[in-house]
């Protein structure tokens, strides 16, 4: 074996990054192995036609990290910077165009162009909305209890969740009960008439997902984008764009953790994580080179962390089963566009800089519209008219290309979800051209000003970064695949079923987005491990072996 470290983080993703970074501000000695020359996983800044422009390949925008991080690190000492998004857009056909702000009077006034019925619907959505965030937004940064556990220390979990939700009545308890059940559609058709308007609201609700906005369980996707107060002192609602794209965010905590003392390796595939005795030892690399250690924080998908990096035998068959059920469709695609000017949108006409290009930019004209595409890749072919998040951060960070030019961010679904096992490079740029044609029916420019097109399947997701399916969450944000359940119920505390390896991948609770919540979860579980080990009578108890 090596030289001994504290701590071994598996996956340079920006939440092994934070993990690493909060153990080592701790005095931990901490290593960080990478398998890709770059760290950041999804959160990466690549410069596919040349150094003139930059693009966020995979994760585009920055939300829901909680100032404990932020702050606590210093990011902004290591050149973490994040613009506000402005508007989110939608463009139909027709002509018209819905821009969605922030500002209440803003946004009732971009709703009652459409339907005064549905601007003041949207002012009670809002009100509503909030009222539930605010009781379950704190949940994301709380451990979720074992549940059904008899264990005392169990049941007092079970108990402060229970505390948690004491502002429930009963007609919030039942607005909890649909959103979890819920489609979004049906949900969204009960409060609004519009199509523009329902379709803005329903984007939340399927991004990232494998399901269309008729699929139960949808309604709580939309509340996880949406969530507000987490009770880590943000508000976390607010999206931006990352100066310098979404690689410099894991540039930031890199250069965190460095200065702490952390030990970041690139190149350095692991091939084992070695246990005796149903406890962590170390870490081999697949060069043969090995880690001495009694703490590993696991940062890559579950899949890859412990059916790939350990033996299923070493694992309880409970949790092995989890994971093999564990679902991680997607059917996104990610393309990257250089412009040469902004796209000229027919209800909001104008090359030069306005609100609307600031913000998000959707492609998607109706909850019809949505579900069609849905259903077609389900039925295993590509979208004819695909949906796309899209948004140009260069708007904003200047830093991203050449005065004059822009990059064009568009996260797109959907394609079938087995396109993640074989590459489909024709059948890609041609999805990626009826992308671009989408656009181009609301902004006719956009076609003739696309300079650079980089296209990232569902494949090479899967096989260059490291997202099995291609899901940017490590698992889908179905209602049982959530809290508790994720990724395993049992096993949702950050810990795992080996002593000393812990879990801060983003099919952890809190995870989904670049938040870094699963990679100050798991630092936090292996602090509170080693405080709980220094104890007298815990050294008593080590000695002399387990109790029976």
């Amino acid at each position: 074996m090596g030289q001994h470290w504290d701590a071994v983080v598996v996956g340079g993703g920006h939440n092994g990054l934070v993990a690493a970074a909060l153990l080592a501000k701790e005095g931990q000695r901490v290593a960080v192995l990478e398998a890709r020359p770059v760290v950041g996983g999804a959160a990466v800044t690549e410069e596919p036609w040349g150094p003139e422009f930059k693009v966020t390949a995979l994760s585009y925008v920055m939300s829901l990290m909680p100032d404990a991080i932020v702050n606590g690190l210093d990011l902004a000492r290591h050149g973490y910077h994040v613009y506000p998004m402005g508007p989110s857009y939608l463009g139909l056909p027709d002509g018209r165009g819905l821009v969605m702000g922030e500002e209440p009077a803003d946004r009732y006034q971009t709703a009652a162009s459409f339907s005064k019925r549905d601007a003041v619907a949207l002012e009670r959505w809002d009100a509503w909305m909030d009222g539930i965030a605010a009781v379950l937004g704190p949940l994301l940064t709380q451990v979720p209890p074992k549940l059904g556990s008899k264990r005392p220390s169990d049941l007092l979990d079970q108990l402060k969740v229970a505390w948690r939700l004491r502002g429930l009545d009963v007609a919030k308890a039942a607005d909890v009960t649909r959103l979890f059940t819920m489609s979004v559609g049906d949900l969204l058709r009960e409060w609004f008439e519009t199509d523009a308007v329902q379709a803005m609201m329903a984007v939340n609700g399927v991004i990232g997902t494998w399901a269309g906005p008729e699929e139960p369980g949808t309604a709580y996707v939309m509340l996880h984008h949406s969530i507000g107060d987490v009770g880590a002192g943000s508000a976390l609602g607010q999206w931006g764009y990352p100066r310098g794209g979404m690689g410099a965010v894991a540039d930031a905590l890199r250069s965190a953790g460095e200065s702490y003392g952390v030990v970041v390796r690139t190149n350095a595939p692991v091939e084992r994580v070695l246990t005796r005795g149903g406890q962590v030892t170390g870490v081999a690399l697949v060069d043969g080179e090995e880690l001495e250690t009694d703490a590993v924080i696991t940062a890559v998908h579950p899949t890859i962390g412990f059916l790939r990096h350990l033996d299923a035998a070493d694992l309880p068959d409970d949790f092995v089963t989890a994971l093999r059920r564990w679902r991680s469709r997607s059917g996104t695609v990610k393309v990257n566009l250089a412009l040469s000017e902004l796209p000229d949108f027919t209800s909001h006409p104008g090359t030069n800089l306005q609100p609307h290009h600031t913000g998000a930019i959707e492609l998607a004209h109706s909850l019809d519209y949505l579900e069609t595409a849905f259903q077609e890749a389900r039925s295993g072919r590509a979208a004819t008219r695909p949906f796309s998040d899209g948004c140009i951060p260069s708007t904003l960070d200047p830093t991203l290309c050449p005065e004059g030019t822009h990059v064009m961010s568009l996260f797109t679904q959907w394609v079938p979800s087995g396109w993640s096992d074989d590459p489909h490079p024709e059948e890609l740029e041609a999805y990626a051209d009826r992308v671009v044609a989408g656009y181009a029916e609301l902004a006719p420019n956009l076609a003739r000003s696309v300079i650079h097109r980089q296209v990232i399947g569902p494949y090479e997701m899967e096989h260059t970064y490291g997202l099995i399916g291609g899901n940017i969450f490590h698992g889908e944000l179905s209602v049982d695949q959530l809290f508790h359940n994720r990724p395993a119920a049992g096993y949702a505390d950050f810990r795992s079923p080996i002593v000393g390896l812990y879990q801060a991948h983003s099919a952890t609770h809190g995870g989904g987005g670049v938040c870094g919540i699963p990679g100050w979860q798991a630092a936090k579980a292996v602090l509170a491990d080693r405080r709980q080990a220094r104890r007298p009578w815990n050294r008593a108890r080590a000695r002399s072996g387990p109790p029976g």
